[in-house]
């Protein structure tokens, strides 16, 4: 996983995204990568679970 922090507490997944980062431009190029999980992977402390999650943005017009 690239800057997501997953942890269960009270039976709840709570997602922690560090909205600062980026981890450069998609494959398509079209959108630059802030967080994923790079697939489906099981949720730390609640195996059974599992979550696919990507985070991205649009570049802004500079291109950043």
């Amino acid at each position: 996983m690239d800057n997501v922090l997953i942890e269960v507490k009270d039976n709840k997944a709570i997602i922690t995204i560090d909205l600062t980062k980026d981890f450069g431009t998609s494959k398509s190029g079209k959108t630059i990568v802030v967080a994923t999980t790079r697939g489906n992977v099981p949720i730390p402390g609640a195996e059974a679970f599992r979550i696919g999650l990507n985070c991205y943005k649009y570049p802004d017009k500079d291109g950043k």
